[in-house]
């Protein structure tokens, strides 16, 4: 079997043109230099060059290292990505229900090292982070709590809920499904694959500049990953709600399950809100890193607005694969997968906001991925939902592919060991 894992592809100049920034309004206005200023445009942009999710995927060999290395590999691990692939910070929480020397916390966490460079603060254990994607799996869950409910259709059209509102060239809303929504198979061009401007994003203004765009295919034709697909999600939550998505995740799932350091950031707030590492982006091999913590998530909004820790990530999954948030129908249609293409790679399959990775010991893991300016995350739950393993970085060097397959190899060989 073929065993990977997500990777960072470099950004394609010509692909995301040099006016790609996003920020809040307010954040022009700061005292940041015009170069820093400049350095976070490129740090945004190359993010949208991932479309906010996990990348490519590699090979990754056989972790033959894990008798050798003993329980401490997941610390090795970190330890190589700062030390050798030149990270500032990485940190993990690992969860194992065979585990006897867990934290009060029910799980095992790691930092290597430094929080701020600026002030070479200590990474804080299990710091929060920005989640970039795994936002998706979220508003699937909540999507699919309310087709549990009767209140969303799977197979209903987007026209349904949203009248009118999904047309452009070869789009029409009437013929593509809540369910290709979820699956990332409605052909909707990727508005992050666009020129964004420096200002606050309402989740219309991302659609409209997704539908200025003619469609990438007709609905059900392939698979096609877009962020524009989770907008919609989230519009139409917010239709037959009535209620903020925010609300909605925030009582549905994040209040359900306890995940008290994971939240949907406000409009207009650009910090995070508790103990963080700060996040980085290096413009070019040999070039500073720069400070990106700080900036306006609404571009992400339903697709990778969220902010959360290691251990929340590896709680929810948890529950979710364990069905505490989805009735089973629902967690079935979730499970559901076709086989996912670029930015995944081969083995790796999507379901309803949920991706399915092949595991060098065999089986597969359940999780998404994200990236944001300045962090990447990755982790997954086993199949018999026994352990669960989340890794954040502060960045990556400009040069990333090896950085990246290390990191992938470091959830493999967490959640392998």
């Amino acid at each position: 079997m073929r065993r990977c894992w997500a990777r960072h592809l470099p950004l394609d100049s010509q692909r995301f043109p040099r006016g790609w920034l996003v920020r809040e309004q307010a954040w022009q206005s700061s005292r940041s230099s015009g170069r820093q200023q400049g350095g976070r445009r490129r740090a945004v942009r190359a993010a949208a060059a991932v479309a906010l999710g996990v990348m490519t995927m590699g090979v990754l060999a056989p972790p033959t290292a894990f008798a050798a290395a003993g329980p401490d590999i997941v610390q090795q691990s970190l330890n190589a990505l700062v030390h050798t692939d030149g990270v500032p910070a990485a940190l993990a929480s690992v969860k194992d229900r065979d585990d006897r020397t867990r934290t009060r916390t029910g799980a095992r966490t790691y930092t290597a090292g430094t929080g701020d460079l600026a002030t070479g603060a200590k990474v804080p254990d299990d710091g929060q982070v920005r989640i970039g994607s795994n936002t998706k799996t979220f508003t699937a869950v909540v999507a699919l709590q309310l087709v549990g409910e009767g209140k969303i259709g799977l197979d209903a059209s987007v026209d349904t809920y949203l009248p009118g509102l999904v047309r452009g060239e070869g789009i029409d809303g009437s013929r593509i499904t809540v369910r290709q929504l979820l699956q990332q198979t409605s052909g909707l061009p990727n508005y992050t694959k666009y020129d964004l401007q420096p200002r606050y994003y309402d989740p219309h203004d991302l659609l409209d500049i997704a539908l200025q765009h003619k469609a990438e295919f007709a609905p059900g034709e392939k698979w096609e990953y877009s962020n524009t697909n989770y907008v919609l999600a989230g519009l139409i939550i917010q239709k037959v709600t009535g209620r903020p998505l925010a609300d909605e995740i925030g009582r549905r799932v994040i209040k359900r399950i306890g995940l008290r350091h994971t939240y949907f950031p406000a409009p207009g707030d650009v910090t995070i809100r508790e103990a963080h590492p700060k996040g980085y982006y290096q413009d070019s091999a040999g070039a500073p890193l720069r400070d990106v913590t700080e900036m306006d998530p609404s571009w992400g909004w339903a697709a990778g607005q969220m902010i959360s820790t290691n251990s929340d990530l590896n709680r929810f999954f948890t529950a979710l694969l364990a069905g505490r948030l989805l009735p089973p129908a629902q967690l079935a249609q979730m499970r559901t997968t076709v086989p996912a293409g670029h930015p995944f790679g081969s083995g790796t399959r999507y379901g309803l906001g949920i991706v399915s990775t092949p595991l060098s010991c065999g089986g597969v893991a359940w999780g998404h991925g994200g990236s944001f300016p300045g962090f990447e995350t990755r982790g997954g739950v086993t199949d018999d939902g026994r352990r669960a393993a989340s890794i954040a970085v502060t960045g990556l060097p400009a040069d990333a592919a090896a950085a990246t397959m290390h990191l992938e190899r470091a959830v493999d060989m967490a959640l392998c060991r």
